[in-house]
């Protein structure tokens, strides 16, 4: 495992040599004071992505040449002092958010590649702001694991161990923002595949709640949203991927909420502390002691940090896998016998798991994603946060689907993540240090409904507050 370069550390004056670590504030600071420009950075980057791209796999469709393109219009606009927002900024964006040209085949080989039409909403808004879109990052068939594995592209890694897997299902954007391909990243997430990858690859990723960034297709549950090196980036993503789009009927109403304003005053907060997700993989000691670190630093701070129970039950959690088994069956049994032969194993043995099931019983799996729902707000409601384990684990095998490889039980790792999904609630992951091996822990930052400002803000305050600070990975 080797060590890399620490962009926390960074400042205006660092050398070109080392633009592909800047935050997407030091370049736009940088940007208008005219020291370095958009095409030098978009350099940079290209030059990261091909020195680590072939051991990383984290992309797919990447274009180079369209990035340089983008980046000399970027770079003509901010001479003539016409800069747009974000202007200038590498980016990914996951490869199921559609964008324009490029085929969307969900991580699968069992999908036809038919370029997409248009962009999505979260890459329309990046565009229109002047980001400079380098590729589409990779994920597992259907986006259903919360790993690298793929029956369509490469198997991709973590950057801090490359035996190790990223996460998933945002699994190609947690290693691309772990690895410096650019500051800005998107992911998508119904149980835990922003939080997960971003967790295990030690970024930022924030779910936010439900409807408040536009996508399409929308999904229950389903939400797109910002993985990043740093809170703010995170931030200024949240700036554009928030506008309006008509193309989400489920989207929330447009709010200007003061998403750069990340202060905030710890003393007072009331914070719920859930060690225990209440089923599942038991909770790694490592992981464990970082999480109740960071409670005992905010506790120090002069929050009031009291113990919460869990509130999951092992029938949520076999409901929801009930509805999701059959959900992913209408796709894949709609496939001719060749096409589903394209699927990857794991997911097909998964998905048949549904194609039995009766009306009642995924009736009685919504019904349960509902209790769920109820059963979150009602633990969290009487608290500012929550924080708690991203996951009970840290970083797995490179080559497994999930942590215990057993498509009879998949979500065993989700307890933590997947009820604020259901719940519409926003929730983070920061990084909360590393392990002995130096795998990265993730710090899981849940707020009440709609207060992903306060997310934001709690996750900046840990960002700072954080005593094992390292390196980013270089390959």
């Amino acid at each position: 495992m080797q060590q890399g370069l620490d962009v926390s550390a960074r400042t205006s004056s660092s050398s070109p040599a080392d633009l592909a670590d800047w935050s997407a504030a030091e370049l736009l600071e940088a940007y208008a004071r005219r020291t370095v420009s958009p095409v030098e950075v978009t350099n940079a980057v290209i030059a990261r992505i091909e020195a680590y791209e072939p051991s990383l796999q984290a992309l797919y469709a990447y274009d180079p040449e369209s990035a340089l393109k983008a980046a000399r219009e970027s770079e003509r606009r901010w001479g003539a002092g016409d800069a747009k927002a974000l202007d200038g900024v590498p980016a990914t964006i996951k490869e199921n958010i559609a964008t324009k040209g490029t085929p969307v085949p969900l991580g699968t080989s069992a999908r036809p590649l038919m370029p997409a039409e248009e962009d999505a909403p979260s890459a329309a808004r990046l565009r229109e702001d002047g980001v400079v879109i380098l590729a589409k990052t990779t994920m597992p068939d259907y986006g259903m694991l919360s790993s690298g594995l793929s029956s369509f592209h490469p198997l991709a890694r973590n950057p801090w161990d490359l035996s190790k897997n990223p996460g998933g299902s945002s699994a190609g954007a947690g290693a691309a923002a772990a690895a410096g391909y650019g500051p800005f990243h998107i992911g998508t997430d119904i149980g835990g595949s922003i939080r997960l990858p971003a967790a295990w690859c030690g970024v930022f990723g924030l779910k936010p709640s439900f409807g408040r960034i536009p996508i399409d297709p929308t999904y229950y549950g389903r939400v797109a949203g910002p993985m990043t090196r740093t809170v703010r980036d995170a931030a200024l993503m949240m700036t554009s991927l928030t506008r309006p789009d008509v193309r989400d009927p489920m989207s929330l109403p447009y709010q200007e909420l003061p998403w750069l304003d990340l202060d905030i005053d710890v003393k007072g907060l009331r914070i719920g502390l859930m060690m225990e997700a209440g089923l599942g993989l038991p909770l790694d000691p490592e992981v464990r002691a970082a999480v109740q670190a960071a409670a005992k630093a905010f506790a120090d701070a002069g929050a009031t940090v009291e113990e919460m129970r869990p509130f999951i039950t092992r029938e949520m959690l076999d409901g929801l896998d009930d509805f999701w088994r059959q959900r992913a069956w209408m796709d894949i049994g709609a496939l001719t016998n060749e096409e589903r032969s394209r699927v990857l194993p794991y997911i097909l043995k998964w998905a048949e798991g549904g194609k039995s099931l009766t009306g009642a019983q995924v009736y009685a799996g919504i019904n349960q994603m509902m209790v769920m729902r109820h059963a979150a707000v009602a633990a969290t409601h009487r608290f500012d946060f929550v924080l708690s384990p991203v996951a009970p684990n840290v970083a797995y095998e490179a080559e497994l689907a999930s942590p215990i490889h057993d498509p009879e039980r998949p979500f065993e790792h989700i307890g933590y993540t997947v009820a604020f999904n259901m719940s519409d609630q926003p929730a983070a992951s920061v990084n909360a240090g590393f392990t002995k091996a130096g795998l990265p822990i993730g710090l899981q930052v849940i707020g009440r409904r709609f207060d992903d400002v306060g997310v934001l803000r709690l996750s900046q305050a840990w960002e700072q507050m954080c005593p094992d600070k390292r390196p980013w990975p270089k390959l």
